[in-house]
């Protein structure tokens, strides 16, 4: 399969992250190799890091060949049950992909969207959710099935 691979912009600053409340979430990159980038909330408070993870990791041969590509998210926040401590929240999403066994990377979009259709959306509903009443994201939220 031949590849094109997307750059993204050394800041996020353009509606490209938002949060539940469709907010703009601002994240400047920090450090990056050839199949890895971090970012980093651009008002992040010091001791409450936000970061945005990206990653690749290829793996087996020929027909076997796969990626594995990982859009992370970890934002460090106060407790609010023992304030004197601060928790982490962690939500990524996976893509383990067969890229040596398809031409073209027609299902890899074909599963994504599938996933955050049921994470963003209820039903037949076609807007996206970012409150995160969505099925896919209710059910992460409360522990649901």
């Amino acid at each position: 399969m031949k590849e094109t691979r997307t750059m993204l912009s050394n800041t996020l600053n353009t509606n490209e992250v938002k949060n539940a409340s469709a907010v703009e979430v601002e994240f400047q990159r920090l450090v990056s190799s050839d199949r890895s980038t971090v970012f980093a909330q651009i008002t992040e408070p010091p001791n409450q890091e936000h970061r945005l993870k990206i990653s690749h990791q290829e793996s087996g041969s020929g027909f076997s060949k796969r990626r594995r590509s990982v859009v992370r998210f970890d934002k460090t926040v106060a407790s609010t049950v023992d304030t004197t401590k601060t928790c982490t929240v962690s939500a990524y999403l996976v893509l383990d992909a067969p890229i040596g066994a398809l031409i073209a990377s027609t299902e890899f979009g074909n599963v994504l969207a599938e996933v955050m259709s049921f994470c963003a959306t209820t039903g037949a509903a076609t807007t996206v959710l970012f409150d995160c009443t969505g099925n896919g994201a209710a059910a992460l939220i409360s522990g649901g099935l």
